[in-house]
């Protein structure tokens, strides 16, 4: 109690002076505070799965029947804790933030600044298949949010400082400022003005220091490399290709994936399904356990390949039977990540996309040695991880800098352009959008680079909805309806049922020519006059679609009815388009 009463006495005025500069001063505060929070938090989270990994031994030997069942305890042990403790859906952590951005004015629980980094350091500790990576850009995301909202931030601040928290969670888990910069920008935030990269730097370099600071120069990705040849480059764009196309079968493998395993209405019999299918895989194949980082090192130095004690080492007798098992593993590492994600763990694919790269470029250049091409293996490994990332997550400038930077390779800067730009260009001509966003443009619910796209997804129906249209009932009198019209300011009149169920309306026009013959006026009807609206819109319908719906229609008011066709209001062309003209002015400031 001390101490929150301690911590209430430091942010209390902390918050008020906060409150009382203008908006620009009080951002740059936070971004640095948003930052120095998301460089403990990654470090938090590296060695809470490094701590489990060493009590449970995975550091130290191989036992088949841990590698067999752990993953699954790990997978269960985070269901459980989610399912009854957090009671909310935590998974799939990049995609969540960007449906933040686009349709919960960017805010996000706070209790996701903890709970994906206990459930992902439980799921990838105990040897799931996936990456922290995700885990801890959604917690970056939730902190720099939470910020945002008990400082009394504006919607555009809070959502830079959710893109803060985001560049300082991707700095801070890979020690890499720049990337981390570029991935907001490229994935997260779009039509960011030049003064809103200044909050980014400062968030990303001081998460940078933090985890400097307490775990020194800490590398997973060190590699062994050669000069840049131009004898190589046509290998480099076979390379390209490859990563291409693995991109695609990475992204619609996963998508097709999670909708059958999503099938399953019992979790708990998809976790024993997933966290048997995933404990054969890593028994079969070891890279597939956990992150499998530890699998890269050998491969980024030029030193043999590790495939760890698997009952399938006898097929190993042949020189080719090394480049099948690892492209075997780098197919089967979309399932284990997969079965991982459905079975009740958390954890990300960009890990995974990482992994997978680095073996398409191993795979590659092995084969190609094969083939009596001599390329340099540790270099295609390196930029086989960046030309994957460009592909999957279509953001080919942080793949290249993240790559140039957590491995010091700025001496393939070429290499590692030509192939994230290829491997971005191979994929865009099948698959128009990331895996991160490809189920939220379904929805209409995708931010873009377009201001015109983003401004229209910002734009939301409850807030456009206008009820100031007096409604009649069906079977009133042509006097009653005349009673109505005096008494409004509008010119169309919603006609509802008993129940309040909308089924048409009557305009000003329809009566003018009868509504001053007195003699009508219990002879006629409103049924008489009624007109069927030519389409209508959902509550929490996407504006795109709406938009759709009025240039089919032609028509400048359309009904807002609820699923069981209850009557809301009316949305007006002339109110959006004077919403969107504002949301595009307010979009495009500095």
């Amino acid at each position: 109690m001390a101490n929150r009463g301690g911590i209430k006495f430091i942010w209390g005025p902390f918050r008020a002076l906060l409150r009382r500069v203008p908006e620009r001063t009080a951002l740059l505060v936070l971004s640095v505070l948003t930052g120095i929070l998301c460089g403990l938090a990654a470090v938090g989270l590296k060695l809470s799965i490094h701590w489990i990994q060493e009590q449970l031994s995975f550091t130290h030997e191989y036992t088949p029947l841990a590698h067999l069942v752990l993953p699954g305890v790990g997978m269960l042990l985070s269901l459980l804790l989610v399912r009854y403790v957090i009671k909310d859906n935590i998974g799939h952590g990049v995609t969540k933030v960007l449906q933040a951005v686009s349709k919960n004015e960017s805010k996000i629980k706070s209790h996701n600044c903890w709970s994906s980094l206990v459930t992902s350091a439980l799921t990838i500790g105990f040897g799931g298949s996936v990456g922290a990576e995700a885990p801890i850009v959604y917690t970056g995301a939730a902190i720099g949010s939470t910020l945002g909202r008990y400082t009394g931030m504006s919607y555009r601040g809070m959502t830079l400082l959710l893109g803060c928290g985001a560049a300082g969670a991707v700095a801070g888990i890979f020690n890499a400022p720049l990337a981390g910069v570029l991935f907001t920008l490229e994935i997260l935030l779009f039509n960011l003005s030049m003064s809103g990269i200044l909050p980014l730097l400062l968030s990303s370099i001081s998460a940078t220091l933090v985890s400097y600071l307490i775990l020194g120069k800490e590398n997973v990705f060190a590699a062994t490399l050669e000069p840049f040849a131009m004898r190589n480059l046509p290998f480099y764009l076979i390379l390209a290709i490859s990563c291409g196309l693995c991109a695609i079968y990475f992204i619609r493998t996963t998508l097709t994936m999670e909708d059958k395993l999503g099938r399953l209405k019992n979790p708990f019999l998809k976790w024993f399904l997933s966290a048997l299918a995933l404990g054969i895989l890593i028994l079969l194949f070891p890279p597939l356990h956990g992150e499998g980082y530890n699998f890269l090192g050998p491969l980024l130095n030029g030193k043999a390949a590790e495939i760890g004690d698997t009952p399938l080492s006898f097929l190993m007798t042949r020189e080719w039977a090394v480049p099948v098992f690892f492209l075997l593993v780098l197919l089967l590492k979309v399932f284990s990540m997969t079965f991982t994600n459905a079975g009740g763990g958390v954890g990300g694919t960009f890990g995974p996309t990482l992994f997978v790269g680095a073996i398409a470029g191993f795979v590659v250049a092995t084969s190609l040695n094969l083939l009596k091409a001599d390329v340099p293996v540790s270099n295609f490994v390196l930029v086989g991880m960046a030309g994957l990332m460009a592909g999957v997550m279509q953001a080919p400038l942080t793949a290249i800098f993240l790559i140039a930077e957590i491995s010091g390779g700025y001496t393939l800067l070429v290499p590692l352009i030509l192939t994230s730009a290829l491997s971005y260009g191979v994929t865009r001509l099948f698959e128009k959008y990331s895996i991160y966003t490809k189920r939220i443009a379904a929805s209409g619910e995708l931010l873009t680079h377009e201001a015109d796209q983003a401004v229209l997804t910002l734009l939301k129906t409850d807030g456009l909805l206008e009820t100031d249209f007096l409604p009649v009932r069906i079977d009133a009198t042509l006097g009653d309806l005349v009673e109505v019209v005096a008494r409004s300011e509008r010119n169309i009149f919603p006609v509802l049922d008993s129940k309040d169920r909308f089924q048409g309306y009557v305009s000003l026009d329809a009566i003018r020519q009868d509504m001053f013959q007195t003699h009508l006026y219990g002879k006629r009807h409103v049924y008489n006059y009624m007109r069927t609206a030519p389409e209508y819109i959902q509550p929490d319908e996407n504006m795109d679609s709406v938009m759709r719906k009025f240039e089919k229609t032609g028509a400048w008011n359309l009904p807002v009815v609820d699923s069981d066709r209850r009557y809301c209001g009316f949305l007006s062309k002339s109110k959006i388009f004077s919403a969107y003209r504002e949301e595009l002015k307010d979009f495009s400031q500095d």
